[in-house]
Parts: structure tokens; sequence; C-alpha cells
């Protein structure tokens, strides 16, 4: 029978899960075995990026046109990072 690798074994370091959440938005959800959480947090950030580019007025920054997708992608930075640190600390401190 095959073994199940690594990352499907036990948690990932949370410094490794936030760098990951950091440079590909969702799929720190999906590394802390949550990926329905990821997709949900990747379709919103679409959906509000799209909404609030459409209603901003021409004179804004590409910030403030996209506002409602970054605030969506600073969440889910912050979720896959508290979660990963939970499943962390829960291992570590069970052992």
């Amino acid at each position: 029978m095959k073994q199940p690798s690594r990352l499907l074994q036990g948690p990932v370091h949370p410094y490794l899960v936030l760098l990951i959440a950091i440079v590909l938005p969702g799929v720190g959800q999906v590394v802390n075995h949550n990926p329905m959480r990821g997709l949900t947090m990747l379709f919103f950030m679409l959906v509000l990026g799209v909404v609030t580019y459409q209603m901003a007025a021409p004179g804004i920054s590409v910030i403030g046109q996209f506002a409602g997708g970054i605030f969506i992608y600073a969440l889910s930075i912050m979720d896959a990072y508290m979660w990963a640190r939970i499943r962390w600390e829960q291992a570590n401190f069970s052992q």
C-alpha cells in the first residue's frame, strides 16, 4: 500500500502556509485541508474585485478599483495562517 505524502499526514508549518497564501490566493486553505473554503475565498475575491471595479469612478487608483477583491485576499491570508497555526499547535501540544 502506498504511503500518503508528508503534506497529507500532518499539519504544515504556519509560515509555509502564510507564504503559499500570499503567493497563491486560496491555496493556503487547500494546504490546510479545506479546499472548499479556498475556492469560496477565490470566488468572492474575483466577484468583489469585478464589482468594485465596475462601481469605481474613473479617477480612482487601481487599489480602490479592486478594493473588494483585495479585502477578501487579505482575509484569506489571515484565515489560512490562523487555521495553520491552530492545527500546528494542536499537533505539537498533543504529543
